[in-house]
């Protein structure tokens, strides 16, 4: 495990031979299987299709109703009208079979349009630019040029950086499919991610989720539709979509398409890792492998973990104001922002072009669908260290079977084995180490407030004693360098640096693009903050490892 300083060759140098390319290509056919496929699964799981047919109608009415968007087909309404008549003339007070039998058609017309609109298309032209576009917006994301607005592609590799298991995932993705489950933290993830896999890593292109709001905008929509990703409605919320979705997701799966989904299905409001994972798409890679299985197929699923680390979040103002004002109710006031607009554009613009930055990519220890971790070779390691066949886990008096609560129990156990490593492969950077010592600092300080009162506080009236940072940091990077050592965390190299060069770092890199910067030290050399809310933010991604009860507060 460690931080890959150069790129790798492309796995398949030849686009054409990537699953996902072959994929798109016979899109028609595709389709088609995850029609059928969803049509058999909801007749195995739902009593009553009737039922089914009435409540996604009434909700679909609704979303048109009260959240119609640009990007919805013109015809949305006249579809949803013409099967409902349908439903209510020829299969209510029918014969059973013959209500059946409508029913089934209905059934199979809403799957197939949930299907056509959910699988996106991948064209190679399409892809190749957007890798060089993606070159130059991340190096001027990241300055990688230390100040020029344009940037070369190592320089850029310099600063977006993958670390982890990274050799193994690469032999593992020639012996089966990667599933990857990040971490959710800002809108540029699943593109970030997408391009670290294939300008260093050398993996073939990843199928993803992409919100269908995102092809509001027709540039958006353009670029979208080219490059492999599926459209996600969040609108939608019927058994009949969400059975579509995750079948889409079986079923490339199953042709050996590398994919890559959120489990905490959204980015993280308050700053923290997940610690709690939604199961439904990940469920999908779990019946994908058994899928396989039960085809004679000896093809693999793979899960790797990957968690993100950023010393700047592009949404991370929004995204704090969106949990506080969601976990603090009535207890939480939002104050008016009265600082002038174009002086904070132009911050944000001087820090863009000014300030050098990192994003690291860490790929975590990768394992079966069961949770189990497996050897270069793909091979399955239990508890004991010796190796088992999972294969086994899926077998009734020797054969190989589908059981949905023996699945979803499976999933719950994935899951947890996924928060676990997302902890133990983080990789703390320095701005998180002295957020977090910061707020706990001004935490302590101020011991009569709640986290809500404490955020109301004036700023501009409080300045960070430097010598009882220092000796917070101090205790921390002690924490760490000894839960390092027993696989709970990674550290980045300047963590285990001097005191004084880890708060220097961390303090110039913290939140660097923000117009209101979380920490910074003045003209007059105090450190102050100007918004606590965001020094909260940052400080909230190593909450999860309870350090604040570790700090010996007498040796401060």
């Amino acid at each position: 495990m460690r931080k890959i300083e150069n790129t790798y060759p492309h796995i398949y140098p030849e686009i054409e031979d990537w699953p996902i390319y072959q994929l798109h290509a016979d899109r028609k056919n595709f389709i088609e299987e995850v029609d059928q496929f969803t049509f058999n699964r909801l007749q195995e799981e739902q009593e009553n299709i009737g039922e089914l047919l009435s409540k996604t109608i009434y909700l679909e009415r609704i979303r048109l109703k009260e959240e119609p968007w640009k990007v919805d087909p013109p015809n949305e309404g006249k579809f949803w009208k013409r099967i409902s008549n349908k439903l209510i003339r020829k299969s209510l007070d029918k014969k059973e079979a013959e209500a059946k039998a409508i029913n089934d058609e209905l059934l199979q017309s809403i799957i197939h349009r949930y299907s056509e609109e959910i699988v996106g298309t991948f064209t190679k032209k399409t892809f190749l630019f957007a890798r060089k576009f993606l070159t130059t917006l991340f190096g001027r994301l990241l300055n990688a040029a230390n100040g020029q607005i344009w940037t070369r592609k190592h320089r850029l590799y310099h600063h977006l950086q993958a670390h982890g298991y990274v050799e193994q995932v690469r032999e593992l993705s020639k012996k089966g499919t990667v599933v990857l489950i990040p971490t959710h933290f800002s809108n540029l993830d699943s593109i970030l991610i997408g391009y670290v896999m294939d300008g260093i890593v050398g993996l073939p292109s990843f199928s993803y989720a992409a919100g269908l709001n995102l092809y509001n905008s027709g540039y958006a929509a353009y670029f979208m539709n080219r490059i492999g990703a599926y459209r996600l409605d969040r609108r939608k919320k019927n058994p009949i979509y969400l059975a579509t979705l995750k079948g889409m997701s079986s079923m490339a799966i199953q042709r050996g398409t590398n994919s890559l989904f959120f489990p905490g299905g959204t980015r993280s409001r308050s700053g923290r890792m997940e610690d709690r994972l939604k199961r439904g798409m990940l469920g999908t890679a779990l019946e994908a492998q058994r899928a396989l299985w039960q085809d004679g197929k000896e093809d693999k699923v793979f899960i790797v973990p990957i968690i993100l680390g950023y010393h700047f979040v592009l949404e991370a103002e929004d995204l704090i104001e969106q949990h506080l004002k969601k976990t603090g109710q009535e207890q939480y006031l939002q104050k008016k922002d009265r600082s002038n607009s174009i002086r904070k554009f132009l911050g944000f613009a001087w820090s863009l072009f000014s300030t050098s930055n990192d994003i690291i990519v860490s790929l975590g220890k990768p394992m079966d669908v069961l949770g189990n971790f497996v050897d270069e070779e793909g091979q399955s390691i239990g508890n004991n260290g010796q190796l088992i066949d999972p294969k086994e886990y899926f077998m009734e008096e020797g054969k190989l079977t589908y059981d949905l609560q023996r699945e979803r129990i499976y999933t719950d156990r994935l899951a947890a084995r996924i928060v676990e490593r997302y902890h133990a492969d983080n990789v703390v950077l320095t701005s998180q180490v002295v957020a977090f010592a910061a707020f706990n600092l001004l935490r302590k300080e101020h011991q009569n407030l709640d986290i809500y009162g404490l955020l109301r506080l004036p700023p501009d009236e409080y300045e960070f004693d430097k010598s009882k940072l220092i000796a917070i940091i101090k205790q921390l990077q002690a924490i760490l360098l000894s839960m390092e050592s027993t696989d709970k965390i990674k550290l980045s190299n300047l963590i285990k640096a001097p005191v004084e060069e880890l708060f220097q770092d961390g303090i110039l890199r913290l939140g660097s693009y923000h117009s209101k910067n979380p920490l910074r030290i003045n003209k007059q050399k105090a450190i102050v903050s100007m918004s606590f809310k965001l020094l909260f933010y940052y400080h909230n991604h190593l909450d999860n490892y309870g350090l604040d009860k570790r700090i010996n507060w007498s040796k401060v």
